[in-house]
């Protein structure tokens, strides 16, 4: 289109905590990772190849997060994945058997095979275990524009206290990325969406030229913005920022009026992991014996007043028929709006709309084909163009200068989730702990041998602490005393290394299974602690 009237950036947020336990030969906690590849990942990654092969213009942005950039080429995880993947083709094609008289389920578990091999078969024999680089060949293309993420997702506004600390959350993601995709990132999405005034200085001395805010960031801005979130502002230190488009994420989002709440979608709270006979599902469930998700699910959402056990079998066809009705609803609105916006500020506005990556197959089984649906179609609108934040501002360089204020897209806008009577006390810890490694790091910027190798784990170890998923766990409820561990365990760790190096007594042994276990970032740099360098 030669004058589209608006632009519409989608981003999709790719994240999972770093979980690998090379201790255990199966760990529940590494299905996390497991089933993301299976139902998000790989189907994302299916959607912009068959979108390339057909020609089809698009351009999406991806943030793929440095925790999960590092398990995904994680040759221990890649074989376990491999492992995972094998066992449910195995129990898809017992699934086909015992459905064989209940064409309903049959149809289905027909379907589960196939996507299972075809997962099996991109991850194993396409990309030889690393998934990665299929989404940098997508970028290479010039469809997909990656963003890079906080180190470990930590939650920067609750680290203002210590600028050296975000500092290198941020510095440590900008190398992470580079040796992952091959060129330094240009975007970057704060972990939470948290932004916090000041921070865009270390992300300008990353070289990283643009980020995103909750709507509020920039709307309680100053001063005021002048095209609301509908067009970037520039910082002082000159990154640019995007606002979060509210009625396009509600569309997704809203669990009243968001369309994964479809009663034909398929159900995500039922699985043949709870309803098969335990005989039958024991070797593909949890090794200790308890019941686990398998994936494979038979029933659509139906109504939301219905029980679990009365839901009616889901149909993926029609399933696959609601998302192409969904797609062009939500293509519609958006003409709408920015019909809409045109005309009230008179210049072309960007829709920013960002998603969680693991809402689209995971959460959203029929997240993927809506998307593809939606990507299809937008072409032949005549109103706007999919577009991603670095070339909107090649486009249109020049914006309004603003400070956006301190947000995240957590519950009520700003810290709560992640600073609650649940989960605070870990702050005080984290904030020793910076303290400490700054201290290491700017009195032994020289170090050689074991004490250096000892400084890099010190510093995986505090990165490794700060992850905002642990907090946010803590705050559902969900998997708590994992998280708590989580804390305790790189703390505990922290503190054993920073006596270790203070004391220049050494155990070798200790410090090689902890490099093992805890192996995050292989090029991490300790000096990124030296507070000199701010």
């Amino acid at each position: 289109m030669k004058n589209p009237k608006g632009y519409l950036a989608l981003l999709l947020h790719a994240h999972l905590p770093f979980v690998r336990h090379p201790e255990h030969e199966e760990f529940l906690e590494e299905d996390w990772l497991y089933e993301a590849i299976t139902e998000t990942y790989i189907p994302l990654l299916h959607t912009y190849e068959s979108l390339i092969r057909d020609k089809v213009p698009f351009k999406i942005t991806m943030s793929i997060t440095p925790p999960l950039a590092n398990m995904l080429s994680d040759s221990l995880l890649q074989r376990r994945y491999q492992l995972h993947i094998e066992k449910l083709i195995e129990l898809a094609e017992k699934e086909i058997v015992r459905t064989h008289n209940m064409p309903h389920f049959n149809r289905t578990a027909v379907m589960y095979l196939e996507r299972f091999k075809r997962a099996r078969n991109t991850f194993v024999e396409r990309y030889k275990g690393n998934i990665l680089n299929g989404f940098k060949a997508v970028q290479d293309e010039g469809n997909l524009e990656i963003v890079t993420c906080c180190a470990t997702h930590g939650f920067l506004p609750l680290m203002y206290v210590n600028p050296t600390a975000v500092r290198a959350q941020i510095q440590i993601a900008a190398k992470s990325y580079k040796k992952h995709f091959g060129r330094k990132p240009r975007g970057i999405w704060l972990a939470e969406c948290g932004y916090w005034p000041g921070h865009d200085r270390h992300l300008r001395e990353a070289g990283i030229r643009f980020t995103f805010t909750d709507a509020h960031g920039i709307l309680f801005g100053s001063p005021r913005p002048k095209y609301g979130v509908f067009a970037p502002v520039i910082t002082k230190d000159g990154v640019a920022v995007f606002g979060r488009d509210i009625e396009s994420s509600k569309q997704v989002w809203s669990a009243d009026e968001g369309y994964p709440g479809d009663f034909n979608y398929r159900e995500f709270y039922r699985d043949l992991g709870y309803d098969a006979e335990y005989d039958y599902i024991k070797p593909y469930i949890h090794p200790m014996g308890f019941r686990t998700n398998t994936g494979i699910k038979y029933y659509r959402i139906t109504a939301k007043e219905i029980s679990l056990n009365q839901k009616e079998p889901y149909d993926p066809w029609r399933a696959q028929h609601t998302t192409e009705n969904h797609a062009g609803n939500f293509m519609f609105n958006r003409e709408k709006q920015i019909e809409y916006l045109y005309e009230k500020i008179g210049k072309p506005p960007i829709i920013l709309s960002p998603y969680d990556a693991e809402l689209y197959g995971h959460w959203w089984y029929e997240g993927p084909d809506f998307l593809n649906h939606l990507i299809r179609k937008i072409p032949h609108s005549k109103v706007f163009e999919l577009t991603t934040p670095w070339e909107y501002l090649e486009k249109y360089p020049e914006h309004q200068e603003q400070e956006p204020t301190f947000s995240t897209w957590g519950d009520q806008g700003y810290a709560s989730v992640w600073l609650d009577g649940c989960n605070d006390w870990i702050y005080r810890h984290f904030h020793e702990c910076e303290e400490r490694m700054i201290d290491l790091a700017t009195e032994r910027s020289e170090a050689k041998g074991i004490e250096k190798r000892a400084l890099n784990q010190a510093a995986r170890e505090l990165v490794l602490a700060q992850s905002s998923d642990w907090a946010f766990i803590m705050k559902t409820g969900t998997m708590v005393e994992y998280a708590v561990r989580r804390v305790r365990d790189h703390v505990t760790r922290f503190l054993k290394l920073d006596e270790m190096i203070r004391r220049g007594e050494y155990d070798e042994s200790w410090l090689k299974e902890v490099e093992s276990r805890d192996n995050i970032f292989p090029e991490i740099d300790y000096r990124v602690y030296n507070k000199h360098d701010e």
